[in-house]
This record gives C-alpha cells, sequence and structure tokens, in this order.
C-alpha cells in the first residue's frame, strides 16, 4: 500500500524516554509502517521535518471532558496543543453510567447540564463518542459519585449493603463494555462521607478487568498523609495500582510537604503501583466551595450564576465592592466556580519532577473563563518547565505525556513511535513551544505545535483544525 505521510528528516522522540535521534517515518493508514534512517518511497504526502520534532500525540491523563467532546466533537482545546487521547470519568465524575432524575448534583455538574446525561452504560458512551468521530480518543473510568447518585437515596451518607451490590453491579457491566478502572473524588461534599469499605468493596472488582484506581484524596489539605494512605489501603485491598490525581499540598500552612508526600509514594512502591498526575500550575480550579476560601492566597472568580459580571474578579475584590467578608461574599456567589492559587511552585516542580508523575490538564471545559490548563497543560511543560527551566530533558517530558500515560492506564499500542503502531502524532518545534494563554485570556491555542495526527488523519495544521477528524473510543487493553 502506497504510504500516507512521510516524514523526512525528524527529531524523533519516542516517548519511551530514550535519546532523540534522526530519522524518517512513514505512516500507511492509520499505523507507523516503517521508521528508518532513510526512506526513499513515494507518498501521497511528504513533510520535510528538518528543525522539528515529532512525537506521539499527547495523552491527557486527567480530564473532564466526558460531554464537552461530545457537544464539540472539532475539539481544538486538546487537539490544538498536541493532544491526540483523553481519558475522562476522573475525580468521581463520569458522565458513561450517570442516571439524572431532576438536576445534576454538585460536582457531576462540572461536566455539563441536565439535558446532556443520557449515557446510562458504558456501551451508550461509547455509541455517543463514536457517532461524532471527535479529533480525539477518548478512553473513560467509571465515577464512584456517579454510582452513587444512581443507587444511594443520600449522596451524604455512607451506601449500605444494598446500595453497594447495585453500584458494583453498574460497575462489573462497564468494566466488561471497557471502562479503565474507577475514580473517587472523596474530597467532594457529596462523596466525603462514603466509606472506606465502601470504595474497597467497588476496588475488589477492577483487578479481575485490569483496571486502575485513580483517586482525588479524601484532603489535600491537612490530613494529605492519612488520605494517602487510605488510597493505598484501597489499592491493596483491589490489588491494583493506584493514581494518585492532580497530586498537591494546597493550603499556605502544607506548603513544602510534597517532600513528604512523595517520599511515601516511593515507601509504599515497595509493596505496591502508585503513580500520579500533575498539571504544571501553582494554581486549581473547581466549583467555589465555601469550605476553601481563605485570604491566605487568591481566588478568582470564573463564574457565578446569580452575578455573572462578577467573573474575573478575585474574591478578595468582590468582598471590596461588597463592603464585606471573603466567607460572606462567596456565600453571595454560589453557584459560582473558582480558580485557587493554593500551591507552592517549589512543590509543583517537585511532583512534576518525580519519576512517578505524569501529566493531566484537569481542565474544566464548561467554565466561561476556565483555567489555562484546559488549552496550555502540554506545551506548558514543554516548553517553560523543559526547556527554560530545565526541570528535566525534553524526552523526559514527552514520556511523561505518552509512553508513561499509555502504559499505566492500559492502551496497547499507542503512546510510542514504534512500527504497527497506532499513527497519533504531534509535530512540535521544539524552540518555540510553549503555552500562549493566561489566566486573564486562557482560551488560546498554543504556540509551536505544527500538525497533529489522530489514527493517521491530520487534525490541526497551520494554526486552525482541518475538519478532518477520526478519533475513537478506546476499550480498556483493547
Amino acid at each position: 500500500m502506497k504510504i500516507s505521510w512521510l516524514f523526512k528528516n525528524a527529531t524523533v522522540i519516542d516517548g519511551s524516554g530514550s535519546p532523540a535521534y534522526r530519522a524518517d517515518v512513514a505512516v500507511v493508514g492509520d499505523r507507523i509502517a516503517r521508521i528508518a534512517p532513510a526512506i526513499n518511497e513515494e507518498a501521497h504526502a511528504t513533510l520535510d521535518c528538518h528543525g522539528l520534532t515529532l512525537a506521539p500525540g499527547f495523552i491527557d491523563v486527567h480530564t473532564h471532558d466526558d460531554l464537552a467532546v461530545i457537544k464539540r466533537p472539532d475539539y481544538i482545546e486538546k487537539t490544538s496543543q498536541g493532544v491526540t487521547s483523553i481519558i475522562v470519568g476522573n475525580c468521581g465524575i463520569s458522565a458513561a453510567c450517570a442516571v439524572m432524575q431532576d438536576q445534576v448534583p454538585d460536582p457531576i455538574n462540572l461536566l455539563g447540564e441536565l439535558d446532556e446525561f443520557h449515557y446510562p452504560d458504558l456501551a451508550s458512551y461509547r455509541d455517543g463518542i463514536n457517532a461524532v468521530t471527535p479529533s480525539v480518543n477518548v478512553a473513560t473510568l467509571i465515577g464512584h459519585t456517579t454510582l452513587r447518585n444512581n443507587c444511594v437515596d443520600s449522596l451524604l451518607e455512607p451506601a449500605n449493603s444494598q446500595q453497594i451490590a447495585a453500584m458494583r453491579e453498574t460497575l462489573r457491566l462497564a468494566l466488561q463494555q471497557g471502562a479503565l478502572g474507577l475514580s473517587t473524588g472523596l474530597s467532594y461534599g457529596n462523596a466525603v462521607n462514603a466509606s472506606t469499605e465502601e470504595v474497597c468493596a467497588l476496588a475488589e472488582l477492577l483487578a479481575e478487568y485490569h483496571g486502575i484506581y485513580t483517586t482525588h484524596l479524601r484532603t489535600e489539605y491537612d490530613g494529605i498523609i492519612e488520605a494517602m494512605q487510605e488510597a493505598f489501603h484501597v489499592g491493596r485491598h483491589g490489588g491494583v495500582p493506584v493514581q494518585i490525581s492532580h497530586h498537591k499540598c494546597a493550603g499556605a500552612k502544607n506548603w513544602g510537604r510534597t517532600t513528604e508526600t512523595l517520599a511515601l509514594i516511593e515507601q509504599y512502591q515497595q509493596q505496591q503501583e502508585i503513580s500520579c498526575d500533575v498539571y504544571p500550575y501553582r494554581a486549581g480550579s473547581s466549583n467555589l466551595d465555601l469550605r476553601q476560601v481563605t485570604t491566605d492566597y487568591d481566588i478568582l472568580i470564573t463564574w457565578s450564576t446569580p452575578f455573572p459580571q462578577m467573573a474575573g474578579k478575585t474574591l478578595q475584590e468582590i468582598a471590596g465592592l461588597w463592603q464585606t467578608d471573603v466567607h460572606e461574599a462567596a456565600s453571595r456567589l454560589l453557584p459560582a466556580g473558582a480558580i485557587y492559587f493554593q500551591m507552592d511552585e517549589a512543590d509543583v516542580r517537585r511532583v512534576l519532577q518525580h519519576p512517578s508523575a505524569m501529566i493531566g490538564s484537569d481542565g474544566l471545559p464548561c467554565d466561561p473563563n476556565p483555567h489555562p490548563r484546559l488549552w496550555s497543560t502540554f506545551p506548558r511543560v514543554l516548553g517553560h518547565y523543559s526547556r527554560d527551566e530545565k526541570l528535566f530533558p525534553l524526552v523526559t517530558a514527552v514520556h511523561k505525556m505518552t509512553g508513561m500515560s499509555a502504559q499505566r492506564f492500559g492502551l496497547p499500542q499507542r503512546g510510542l513511535i514504534r512500527e504497527g503502531w497506532f499513527a497519533d502524532l504531534t509535530l512540535f518545534d521544539a524552540q518555540t513551544v510553549n503555552e500562549a494563554g493566561t489566566f486573564q485570556h486562557p482560551k488560546q491555542a498554543a504556540v509551536g505545535i505544527e500538525r497533529v495526527w489522530v489514527n493517521g488523519v491530520l487534525s490541526w495544521s497551520d494554526k486552525a483544525m482541518t475538519g478532518q477528524r477520526a478519533g475513537k473510543f478506546l476499550a480498556a487493553n483493547q
């Protein structure tokens, strides 16, 4: 078969962490057909890649794009930054398996509106993805809070044995249909009262399907060590890998404690598989939570239902305008979204550098003024942290967003540039790649991402979506 795409003179970073090398790469259909020092065959399209880096397409292991990617299948937010596969269903909330009544509870409402939830099992979600052919591949975890919403009478109470049995039934079917594993968001009000035993009962199902347990810890603040130990216990109970979501030490008095938490990961790694993901910013983003309101650091309001005009202002600014304190101001703004500048830069760097850490954006696509991580996470790691700050070599940066991620989440034949593997590829300029978005103006395509292919189809080129899409649903280990 004739070569579809021939990349000449590319600097190849293959995603394994191995050194870069110069090569020609040939793609036939949706696969990488050949890698050699020189390929001199006719091709439908030949690109001279001199001065450019060819890498596997980036894998965003931590997203909340479950519904956004169906609503906007030309998913420019991720495709423009070189992402070719996303993992949804994080932090205990998934659109897959969600059954809604008359309203969408917090924090599931981070994903979308009531009329967008019509995927009562994984098969229907898979069909929804494949029906729109998005610009990225999509794999999903099943959210614990989503299961609770379906099965418990009160989200504010632990589930009883009958309710746990119902949750297990839904989860088992989803795993059979290709879910990657189970996620929890135990810090959120509608899951914080779930017992460890409730989570363990669900985790018991994962090993049979080679699933993973990912967790937004019960707290990322003062009690983080105990919360991590709980997560490790769940993993040991289920006999499955543990992924700590968006690892951080939040709150000013916890700054610097990543020396403790990373040492704890290393200690428990002697007994079990543990890893984490991280976004490259000292600010996080979520719904405005009164329990997190403080004057210790800035809190930027991204949206407010009763006061939409306050979006883009800090909580302290708003309190000043209203001549009240930040707690009263926050109460008046609800429901609302916020960006919390709750981490220390040294902690962010320490986690980014750790061998167990891979890259995930944790962006919220429904926010009218989203955290810039939604558009800029991967170029920021490549440009700001790897090239400019020299936090780690470029090959390490690429490994943390490709090969390492595919291996941890069970996405076979993706994440590496290998003959016979899927042609998910990103071509970028290592000298210029970087974020363009800011907290004030986050919706900006990154700099230096030249072209992006998903399953062999060119999806991003010349700073625009091409209109050609080839993303599909990725079932676990298939």
